[in-house]
C-alpha cells in the first residue's frame, strides 16, 4: 500500500487491495446524486432513484470500513436536490467544462442526471444527506454528529417560495464507541475574555447564570465535570461558517481547503493516513501533507487524477 498516492480505478475496488486496519480517518465528499455527469463509466452519482445511490455508498463503506483502524472517523460531505429540478450538468458552463476532457457534450442525455422521483410530490426535498447518514447508521457506523457547513457565498437561486440554500452537511461517523479525535486541536476562541469567568463563584462555559440559592450546588458540579474554561478556547461549535471558493480546472465540485481542515486535525495524529475514496482535485491530500499527515486518493476519472497530482505538485512539489 502506497502512502501519498492517488490511485486510479473504481474505489470499491480499489479499496480491496489497501491493507486493514491501516488508515487513521476519511475525509470525503462523493459525487452528489443526480447533479452532473463525471463523462466515465460506472460513476456515483446518476442512479434511477436515491435508494440505488443510497445502498451504493452503503457497499463502498462497508470497504471502507475494513481498511479503517478500530479509532478511526469518517467526516462525510454530501449536499441535497430537490424532486424534479434540473442538473446543474445541463447549463452549458459545465458543457463546457466537459468538452476538455473530450467528453460527449452535444450528447443532452449525459447532462440531464434522473431527478424525478414518482414516489415524492414535486418540488419534494429530497433528503439525500439524511438518507445516507441513516442508511450508514443502520449498517453498523455510529452517528455521531451533523455539522453545518454555512456558505456566506452560496450559489444564487431564483426561488421565490423558499429560502435560498446556503448550507450543507458533514457527518462524523466512527468505528467505534472509543475513538481518535483531537479536540485540543480545533478548539475556537472565547466569545468573552477568560476573567468574565474568575472569582469565587465561576461561571461554566457557556455562560450560564446560576440563582443564588443553587450557586453552591452548580459550583460543585461544575467542579466534579471540570467544566471550568479550558485556556486554550472553548469547544468547537457544530457550524462551520466557509466561504465557497473556484477553481480554474476543469473539476468544479471541489470543497475549500478551509472547511476540511478542521476534520484533519481532528481526526488523524501527526503522521497519520487520512483516506479519500473520491480525492477529485486533490484537495484532501493538500490540507493532510500541510499537518504533516499522509493521504490515499482514489479517483475514477484518468484525467481528473493528472489534474490532481499536477496540483499537488504546484503547491507542495510532493509527487516524485
Amino acid at each position: 500500500m502506497r502512502i501519498n498516492t492517488i490511485y486510479h480505478g473504481n474505489c470499491k475496488d480499489v479499496l480491496k487491495e489497501l491493507d486493514s486496519d491501516s488508515v487513521n480517518c476519511v475525509v470525503t465528499s462523493p459525487p452528489y446524486w443526480g447533479l452532473r455527469d463525471y463523462g466515465v463509466d460506472d460513476q456515483i452519482g446518476l442512479e434511477k432513484t436515491p435508494e440505488e445511490y443510497v445502498q451504493k455508498l452503503v457497499d463502498i463503506f462497508r470497504e471502507v470500513k475494513r481498511v479503517l483502524r478500530k479509532d478511526s472517523t469518517v467526516w462525510l460531505n454530501l449536499g441535497d436536490c430537490y424532486n424534479g429540478s434540473g442538473g446543474a450538468g445541463s447549463i452549458e458552463y459545465y458543457k463546457e467544462k466537459h468538452t476538455q476532457f473530450n467528453k460527449p457534450s452535444r450528447n443532452p442525455g449525459r447532462y440531464q442526471p434522473p431527478k424525478k422521483i414518482y414516489s415524492l410530490k414535486p418540488k419534494d426535498l429530497v433528503g439525500i444527506p439524511w438518507r445516507v447518514a441513516f442508511a450508514l447508521q443502520a449498517d453498523g457506523w455510529y452517528l455521531r454528529q451533523d455539522i453545518i457547513w454555512h456558505k456566506r457565498n452560496p450559489m444564487p437561486e431564483s426561488v421565490t417560495d423558499r429560502c435560498t440554500k446556503s448550507h450543507e452537511y458533514i457527518f462524523l461517523l466512527s468505528k467505534s464507541a472509543k475513538y481518535y479525535y483531537d479536540a485540543d486541536a480545533i478548539r475556537e476562541p472565547y466569545t468573552e475574555p477568560l476573567d468574565r469567568w474568575g472569582g469565587d463563584h465561576k461561571r461554566n462555559p457557556q455562560n450560564e447564570k446560576f440563582d443564588i440559592n443553587e450557586m453552591a450546588n452548580a459550583n460543585s458540579l461544575a467542579r466534579e465535570r471540570d467544566m471550568r474554561p479550558n485556556k486554550e478556547g472553548r469547544n468547537k461549535r457544530s457550524v462551520w461558517t466557509v466561504n465557497t471558493k473556484p477553481f480554474s480546472e476543469a473539476h468544479f465540485a471541489v470543497f475549500p481547503g478551509k472547511l476540511i481542515e478542521d476534520c484533519i486535525k481532528a481526526g488523524c495524529p501527526i503522521g497519520g493516513i487520512v483516506l479519500d475514496p473520491f480525492i477529485g482535485s486533490g484537495t484532501t491530500g493538500i490540507v493532510a501533507r500541510k499537518q504533516d499527515k499522509n493521504y490515499i486518493g482514489i479517483e475514477l476519472n484518468k484525467e481528473y487524477v493528472k489534474m490532481a497530482q499536477n496540483r499537488i505538485s504546484k503547491e507542495l512539489g510532493l509527487f516524485e
